[in-house]
């Protein structure tokens, strides 16, 4: 196994230290002061559209786990091209345009729950991914199916569309994954850096 990169190990730190926190956060501090929540709520502050991607389901460790392997085995190698900071303005990019998609989607369905995990931020870095290295060939977890990367992308796409358009899947914020990407996207084309 190859030694972290320098974001990543940052960003795995910083979330388990978070999610340790809020195990031990009886009273819901936590998520009620850092989470995302609507803009129509009491709740909702300005710096929840970072802070938010810091918390996980304190109920679910499989919600920060699955977040922190996909991080760990795909971001490093984008970090490796990039540098750290421009990884990191990247990751921040998309998780800031993940919370301001599941914004818009709260606020046309009135849904008054908040939201919360580093899946945003992830879904732009598997979008990066996919285009800087779209012929490798990666495993999923479950199932274990190699693909291309181009190909891993794209379903994981069509995917949160259609779980988000239908709502199949409810509790599970498939509008801000889809915001990610989208916000990762318009970074590479249209950043002033934009060459991949």
């Amino acid at each position: 196994m190859f030694p972290l990169t320098p974001a990543i190990r940052s960003l795995l730190l910083i979330n388990v230290a978070v999610w340790l926190l809020q195990l031990f956060d009886d009273s819901g501090s936590l998520e009620r002061y850092f989470a995302l929540w609507p803009v129509s709520a009491a709740n909702f502050q300005f710096w929840q559209v970072i802070s938010y991607a810091f918390l996980h389901d304190p109920g679910n460790p499989f919600h920060l786990l699955f977040n922190m392997i996909a991080l760990v085995s795909i971001g490093g190698n984008v970090e490796r091209v990039w540098g750290r900071n421009r990884f990191l303005t990247y990751y921040f990019v998309c998780v800031l345009s993940a919370a301001l998609t599941q914004l818009l989607v709260d606020g046309w369905t009135g849904f008054p729950e908040p939201t919360l995990g580093a899946s945003g931020g992830v879904f732009g870095v598997l979008l990066a991914f996919g285009l800087m290295f779209p012929r490798r060939i990666v495993v999923l977890l479950i199932p274990p199916i190699p693909m291309p990367a181009w190909l891993l992308v794209t379903l994981l796409g069509v995917g949160e569309l259609l779980f988000g358009v239908t709502g199949s899947q409810p509790g599970v914020a498939h509008f801000a994954h889809l915001g990610g990407m989208l916000g990762g996207f318009l970074l590479l084309r249209f950043g002033r850096s934009s060459r991949i």
